[in-house]
């Protein structure tokens, strides 16, 4: 083999890596907006499916249980959109 052949297969194997690289990224952001949209519209439906307010009651109200248990439920929906995420 002569340099120039070794160089080429340098710069295609560089170029292959480059655009993997920008698939998985592009994978990354697109999977994470997924993942925010499911996150807000289950955080929608939980506000709904309650007969009270969540934000008035944690914001106006105080009421630290409800946050505590609303974090939770965060967390844990957090969990299940990250593990559908990654297969």
């Amino acid at each position: 083999m002569s340099t120039n052949s070794l160089l080429l297969i340098g710069a295609e194997a560089t170029e292959s890596s480059m655009s993997l690289i920008g698939g998985h990224l592009m994978a990354a952001v697109v999977f994470s907006l997924v993942g925010i949209l499911v996150f807000f519209v289950s955080l929608l439906a939980m506000d709904k499916l309650t007969p009270f307010s969540l934000v008035h009651e944690i914001v106006e109200e105080h009421n630290q249980a409800l946050a505590i248990i609303l974090g939770a439920i965060v967390l844990g929906i957090s969990v299940i959109i990250a593990a559908a995420i990654l297969g």
